[in-house]
């Protein structure tokens, strides 16, 4: 019998140029070592922390871009069951409205480029963040999703959207 998996609690934060492009991490460490991603980090949870102090924490520490919980919304929250197989995830997902103004310097995380949206699907990523990631951002980047997926990796992906607010009116929101 395996040891149960922990529970590790993050934030991940989608942030533009005035141009329209992404700004994202090629990762110099693990998880997601050597793919590009949106910049985030783990909920200082001994403190407290919120996901939107959180956001807004680790916006400034890896970019230097102050922004403010004003300056972020909240488009999505994703429960990864067995990522990788070391652990399961909450990500909340955050979409920077305020617009950095230049690509942050080269830190211990990895180094940072700015890249339209087409360009991203060209970018080495996270198989997760191909196939789920990203997608998600597409559709529903403008209002609010709950999802939870099974990311075990003897498993397919399989995802699931619990609630979508305000749902579309094309979109079946039953899981």
């Amino acid at each position: 019998m395996h040891p149960p998996l922990s529970h590790k609690i993050a934030v991940l934060v989608f942030i533009k140029n005035d141009k329209g492009e992404h700004l994202l991490l090629l990762r110099a460490k693990p998880p997601n070592l050597g793919a590009w991603s949106p910049i985030g980090g783990k909920l200082e949870t001994s403190t407290g922390e919120s996901p939107f102090e959180c956001a807004a924490r680790e916006t400034a520490e890896e970019t230097g871009h102050a922004v403010t919980a004003a300056d972020l919304h909240l488009f999505g929250m994703i429960a990864e069951k067995a990522y990788e197989g070391e652990a399961h995830w909450l990500l909340f997902l955050f979409e920077c409205k305020r617009p950095i103004k230049s690509l942050p310097a080269p830190m211990k995380e990895g180094r940072f480029g700015f890249f339209s949206r087409a360009a991203i699907d060209d970018l080495p990523l996270p198989e997760t963040d191909r196939t789920a990631l990203w997608p998600i951002y597409d559709q529903h980047h403008h209002h609010f999703v709950a999802l939870r997926a099974d990311c075990h990796p003897s498993a397919p992906l399989q995802i699931a959207i619990e609630q979508i607010t305000p749902a579309p009116p094309h979109v079946n929101v039953s899981a």
